[in-house]
Parts: C-alpha cells; sequence; structure tokens
C-alpha cells in the first residue's frame, strides 16, 4: 500500500451494503435535476422549432432564453435544484454521519498508526467522492432515459401542443447540471462526517467506543412511560447531530411535499379544466336563444358526438331578492343536467349546496354573487312573481375573468325551470363534446345541419388537457421520487442508527430485557425522530406552501380562496407512520436474532 489512500477503493468493496443508500441518495440528486433540466431545455427546443417554422427564421437559444417562457423554466428548474440540494445534502449527511459511528475503532486505529486529523477529513472526503465515479454516470444515464421517455409520452400520447418536442436529445445542460450537483452535494454532505470522524481520539477508538461522550448525571425520567420506551426516545435525544439529521430528513420530504402540491392547485386555476369543456361550440350571430331546440336533437344522434349540452340565457330580469343594496335584477342563465352535473364534478359549488333540488322543475336554482352581497342558501328569491329558493351558490363567476361578479346577480336554472319562468325553449349556446374518433367530415357533418345565421366553431385544437396533464405527472412523478428516496433513506438511517448502539442493546438484553422491550426500544427512538419531524415539517410546510400559494395564485385569482390542506397533511402522516413500521421492522428483527455475547462484542 503506496498510502492510506488506498484503503478507500478497499473499503468501499468491504463496506458495498452499508453504502448502498448513500448511492442511492447521489444518482437520485443527479438523477432529478438532470431530468429536470432536460426536460426544461427539451421544452425550450419545441418552442424555438414551433417559432422557427411559424416566422420562417432562425431562433437561437439565446434568443430563447430572452423570453419569459425560458426565463421561467429555468427559473423553476433553479429553484428545483436548491430543494433537490437540500435534499441530498441532509440524506447524505445522516447517512455518512451513522457510518463514521460504525467506523470509530477503524479511523481511531488509522489515528494510531500516524494518520493526522486533516488526512483523516481528507480521507472521508475522498471517500465520498469515490461514490460519485459510479453514481455521476448512473444518476445521468437515468436521467437522460426518463428525459426520453417523458418526451415520447407527451409527443404519442399526451399531443397537441407537444407535437414538435424532441425525443431523443441529449442536454448539455442537463448533464452539466447533474455533475455539478452529484459533486456539490457530496462535498457539503461530507463536511460534517468527516469533522466528526477526524475527533475521534486513538484511546476511545481502540476501545471501540462509540456512544455518546456526553456524561449522564441522572437515571432517564421514565414518567408514565415503560422503560424501553423513555429510553428508545432518550437514545433519539441524546445525540442531537442525529437527532437533527433524522429529523430533518422527515421534515424536508413534508416540506417538500407541502410546497409542491401547491404547484397542482396553480396549474389547475392557470389551466382549467372542466367535466363540460366543449369540443365544439355552436352560437348565433342574430342574438341569444336563437338555435332552435330540434337541432340540438338533430345534432345528438350524428356520428362523432359524445354530449351534446346547451344554455339558454336572459339579461336584467326583474327581481325581489329580499335583501336591502342588492340590484333588482338578475341574470336568468339555464344549464342542462350534464353541465349541473360538471359542476359538482369539477368542485365549483359552495359547501352546503343540493344540486338534487335544481334538476326538473323544482323551483330550486343557483346563485352567482359577490361574497359581501348578503344572500344563502335557502334564502328565497322572486323572478317574474315567481319564487325561487336558493338551493346552492358558486364559489365563483364562471362568466367573469376574473371570477368576480362585480355586483351582479345571475342565477342558473334547469332548462325546464327556465322555460317555466320564461317560455323560452331554444338555446344561446350549445357545446358538443366529441368522441374520440371523430374525423373531420364527422364536424363538417354536423356544419351542414345548423341554420343560416349560426356558427360552428371547432376547438379540438385549443385543448389544454395535454398541457395540464403533463405538469400534474410531472409534480406527481417528483413527488414520488422524494417519498420513495425518503422511504430508503429513512429505513436506512434508523437501521444504522440501531447498528452503531448494538452494544448498548446487548448489555441490555444481557441485563433481562426481553425481545419485545427491545423492538419497543427502537420503535420509540424511531417514533420520536417522526414525531419532531412532522411537527416541524408540517409548520414550515404549511407557511411555505401559504406563501407559495399567496406568490402564485393570489395574485392572479382573485377569487381563489386558501384553505388549510387536510387531505394532503393526513396523506403526508400517513406516509409517515408507514415509513417509520416499516424502519423499525429490519433492525428490531436483525438485533433479536443476534447472540447477546456477539451484540456486546460487536465492533
Amino acid at each position: 500500500m503506496k498510502s492510506y489512500l488506498s484503503l478507500i477503493p478497499i473499503s468501499a468493496k468491504v463496506r458495498r451494503r452499508q453504502n448502498l443508500m448513500t448511492l442511492l441518495c447521489i444518482i437520485f440528486a443527479v438523477f432529478l435535476v438532470t431530468a429536470v433540466f432536460s426536460m426544461a431545455d427539451m421544452a425550450l427546443r419545441m418552442e424555438q422549432a414551433r417559432l422557427t417554422e411559424k416566422h420562417a427564421r432562425e431562433f437561437t437559444f439565446q434568443a430563447m432564453m430572452d423570453t419569459t417562457m425560458g426565463r421561467n423554466l429555468f427559473l423553476l428548474a433553479g429553484a428545483l435544484f436548491i430543494l433537490i440540494l437540500l435534499a441530498g445534502v441532509l440524506m447524505i449527511s445522516g447517512s455518512m454521519n451513522s457510518t463514521v459511528a460504525q467506523r470509530t475503532k477503524f479511523f481511531g486505529m488509522m489515528r494510531c498508526i500516524g494518520m493526522s486529523r486533516q488526512q483523516l477529513k481528507r480521507f472521508v472526503r475522498l471517500e465520498a467522492l469515490n461514490w460519485c465515479k459510479i453514481a455521476i454516470p448512473v444518476g445521468l444515464v437515468l436521467g437522460t432515459v426518463i428525459t426520453w421517455a417523458l418526451c415520447a409520452v407527451m409527443r404519442f400520447v399526451v399531443g397537441e401542443e407537444f407535437a414538435m418536442i424532441p425525443l431523443f436529445g441529449i442536454s448539455p445542460i442537463g448533464m452539466i447540471s447533474g455533475i455539478v450537483m452529484g459533486l456539490v452535494t457530496v462535498l457539503l454532505a461530507a463536511r460534517a462526517p468527516a469533522r466528526q470522524a477526524a475527533k475521534v481520539s486513538p484511546m476511545a477508538a481502540v476501545s471501540g467506543n462509540t456512544e455518546n461522550k456526553s456524561r449522564t448525571w441522572h437515571a432517564v425520567r421514565t414518567g408514565r412511560f415503560p422503560i424501553e420506551i423513555s429510553l428508545g426516545a432518550h437514545h433519539a435525544k441524546s445525540a442531537r447531530k442525529n437527532l437533527f439529521l433524522m429529523t430533518g430528513s422527515f421534515a424536508l420530504s413534508i416540506i417538500l411535499f407541502l410546497t409542491f402540491s401547491v404547484l397542482l392547485d396553480f396549474v389547475g386555476y392557470l389551466l382549467p379544466q372542466s367535466a363540460s369543456d366543449a369540443d365544439i361550440t355552436i352560437s348565433g350571430e342574430a342574438g341569444i336563444n336563437c338555435i332552435p331546440w330540434e337541432t340540438v336533437e338533430a345534432i345528438r344522434e350524428m356520428d362523432g358526438v359524445k354530449h351534446i349540452f346547451g344554455r339558454r340565457s336572459v339579461f336584467e330580469v326583474p327581481a325581489v331578492l329580499g335583501q336591502e343594496g342588492l340590484p333588482q335584477v338578475v341574470d336568468l342563465i339555464s344549464f342542462d343536467d350534464f353541465d349541473l352535473e360538471a359542476l359538482k364534478k369539477d368542485g365549483r359549488l359552495k359547501k352546503g349546496s343540493d344540486l338534487s333540488k335544481v334538476y326538473g322543475n323544482n323551483g330550486s336554482v343557483l346563485v352567482i354573487c359577490d361574497p359581501e352581497a348578503p344572500l344563502h342558501i335557502g334564502d328565497t328569491i322572486q323572478v317574474n312573481d315567481e319564487p325561487l329558493a336558493v338551493a346552492g351558490m358558486l364559489k365563483y363567476d364562471l362568466f367573469s375573468e376574473d371570477g368576480r361578479s362585480s355586483g351582479r346577480v345571475s342565477i342558473i336554472t334547469s332548462g325546464e325551470t327556465f322555460a317555466w319562468l320564461t317560455g323560452i325553449t331554444d338555446y344561446s349556446l350549445v357545446m358538443v363534446q366529441t368522441t374520440g374518433d371523430v374525423t373531420d367530415e364527422d364536424v363538417a357533418a354536423i356544419s351542414e345541419v345548423l341554420d343560416e345565421g349560426i356558427t360552428l366553431r371547432d376547438e379540438r385544437e385549443m385543448r389544454t388537457s395535454g398541457t395540464y396533464t403533463a405538469f400534474v405527472l410531472c409534480v406527481y412523478g417528483f413527488l414520488a421520487i422524494i417519498a420513495m428516496v425518503t422511504l430508503l433513506n429513512i429505513m436506512n438511517s434508523i437501521s444504522m442508527s440501531v447498528s452503531a448502539k448494538s452494544r448498548q442493546y446487548g448489555a441490555m438484553r444481557a441485563v433481562g430485557m426481553d425481545d419485545r422491550q427491545v423492538t419497543r426500544m427502537i420503535a420509540a427512538e424511531a417514533v420520536t425522530y417522526a414525531l419532531s419531524g412532522c411537527v416541524i415539517g408540517c409548520i414550515v410546510g404549511l407557511v411555505a406552501g401559504r406563501m407559495l400559494y399567496n406568490l402564485l395564485i393570489d395574485g392572479r385569482f382573485p377569487y381563489a380562496v386558501w384553505a388549510l390542506p387536510v387531505s394532503r397533511l393526513l396523506i403526508v402522516l400517513t406516509f409517515v407512520a408507514a415509513a417509520t413500521l416499516a424502519a423499525i421492522y429490519a433492525p428490531a428483527k436483525r438485533i433479536r436474532n443476534m447472540a447477546i455475547t456477539a451484540t456486546i462484542n460487536e465492533l
């Protein structure tokens, strides 16, 4: 052996299994950053090709970066880079700290034969960089392959505006970003473990003492809990650095989930999807309510028609609203049954609304008005001298750009109620949802049955469902990867923490602690990490999520109202509970199966 650095590849081979989680964390960070920046690059190339074809001139990459789209894409990618960096540093640091704690005797022996503290720090850092030789190329390949797969899905499955996205492009920006992420993450993560290894004294290391060096001046207070539960919680709290890293690992995962789930809300507001979105709209040039209902029934039976529904409308109808300060006129709009059902599916009704009362001619309606208007569910209003019960209210105005009613009151009725109130049966607007196999000839046939003065607008190419689906899949994919790596990291960290305290567990078993108590002590330690991580993660995650909500949504969509994401919190807590239970099983089983003498004497 020419140098102490020659031990690095030997150590990597010997501790291949223990280093697996650290390798996975590096691969995860490199892969995710490579995929994020590569997808941003592919989207920019797609837009570049589209603009070149449209304007018949070449657009350079720098010109694209000067556009709003280019800046936003790479600004978002940069924000993801920072978050992934934080996640990677916490996970890798936690794994390396546990590894260093298990190798105290090894580092002490190196000190005994002449290795200085600086050399020991250098050894740990170079050992960490040695993992990059495997992890970074694997992460780059995975990131590139996933990018190709996503591009293929967007081009052939989503289609529409993604028809020109490159399929097998290699992104230099993605590759460089992935390499930088791998190196920076490892170097930052190795700093604390390197300092920890350098602090090991030869005397303590030779004795194999890996325990916490802080003195305990009194017995552990048990309170109302059994001794094994109190000892498990004490083990978690006594090693502050490990507690910080484990708590940070839990908390960061929760923060990432709660923060990035806001992007789902943002995409929902930016590209609203409705069950009543139409592929074809039919309207009259002569005015409102000029499309005969017979025409609608004829179209209903034609090829390529999946659903057809229409709306009738009369504006500024005299009304008695029963409240001072409200306009005594309303806009009256009818929805067919399919259109009414879509309101419930899209979640546009306020809590307490009863849509079942609106169907047919039951004298019940839905109301749209400003939040400050003193109208409530259960009120009675009069239109054309007929009493109408308010069976429900909408969260915002469907017919305005900003979602506000601006002092107007609109009433949505069923088709039957509208005809009863006004005597009008013809439509102002007819909407058609087509089948998947509809052809241009089918659309032309629909146009031919329309009377003069009635126009058809083909909106099949204006769908935003493809873009919406692509964004949602990307966000869910990111969250799924974060969840998977977090689960593996938690399991590995708790397992290594138990291994580092194996002599303690062996001593406790020697003085009479049974297997069930050992399992409960390990569970108490893991639950302590989980609870502290959940408290910090939920508080910080909710605050960060609210700030992001205000930045992205509140200023752009005035009708949007933030609500406590109870369902998402339940999902997070369920995941953390499942991860904790999974993390307890393997180390508890390993300790139970080890002989007491072997456990006490383990290094």
